[in-house]
């Protein structure tokens, strides 16, 4: 990796910008209610229940999980995001509380009964931070307590799925990506260019660290965790290869 690209720092800074407003078209409101059903199943959640949802962007898990009567603590390190939470937790009155900080430094005095990590947000680690993240999300749950990671680039997706370039119209916006895959770490660089109707520019460059299931697998194992299942439509179907994205089950030993 060039020397001067940090990943932490690279995609610390992807959301802000117009891209915060883009990420919110990727998910229609009926996945986030059906990913929350599968969560709650598979994890038997109740309203006694504590939820830890990292990289919580928007709130889109965390809302819905409160609205449910679930216990929930939202964490970020977008102030934008936390806001916007923060401020719809307390006109709804909602069981949640929002952590504005970096996940990899989280320091919570609470154990909960299960975490999830969506939206491809492990894959922005280095796999020693995969570590430093899945060892911390280790400490903060109960013996059993259930881990979900949502990701679309896993190698035995990324490798069907990748493209050079793609453009896409969001709204009033013009959408173009063009990105490299490559090795040493296995990663996917991507330059976003985002263009307004007046002609405004914003330029973004993200990384997505690429690992198999295997490597996913002994990441786990190493921070405490024992993979559970995983499925391609969440709780209805197991991945298979090719799948576009994938729902991964751990359990803390």
């Amino acid at each position: 990796m060039p020397q001067n690209i940090k990943p932490e720092n690279v995609n610390n800074s992807f959301f802000d910008g117009y891209y915060k407003d883009i990420w919110r078209h990727f998910f229609p409101e009926k996945t986030t209610k059906a990913e929350v059903d599968f969560i709650m199943e598979e994890a038997k959640l109740n309203p006694d229940n504590h939820i830890l949802d990292l990289m919580c962007g928007y709130g889109r898990h965390a809302l819905e999980f409160a609205r449910r009567k679930i216990n929930v603590t939202a964490v970020d390190n977008l102030p934008d995001y936390i806001n916007e939470i923060n401020e719809k937790s307390r006109s709804e009155e909602l069981p949640l509380q929002s952590v504005y900080t970096d996940v990899l430094e989280m320091q919570i005095d609470k154990k909960y009964d299960a975490a999830i990590c969506m939206g491809n947000s492990l894959q922005f680690f280095d796999e020693d931070d995969v570590v430093r993240l899945l060892s911390n999300i280790s400490e903060h749950l109960k013996s059993k307590g259930k881990l979900f990671i949502n990701t679309w680039s896993i190698a035995e997706i990324a490798m069907n799925s990748f493209k050079e370039k793609s453009w896409s119209r969001i709204g009033d916006l013009l959408f173009l990506t063009e990105s490299k895959f490559l090795f040493h770490p296995t990663r996917i660089e991507t330059n976003s260019i985002i263009i307004t109707d007046a002609g405004e520019k914003e330029e973004k460059i993200g990384i997505d660290f690429i690992y198999s299931i295997s490597e996913l697998e002994s990441l786990l194992n190493k921070t405490g965790f024992q993979l559970k299942e995983i499925y391609s439509i969440p709780g209805k179907k197991k991945f298979t290869v090719g799948e576009p994205r994938a729902y991964i089950v751990a359990e803390k030993i």
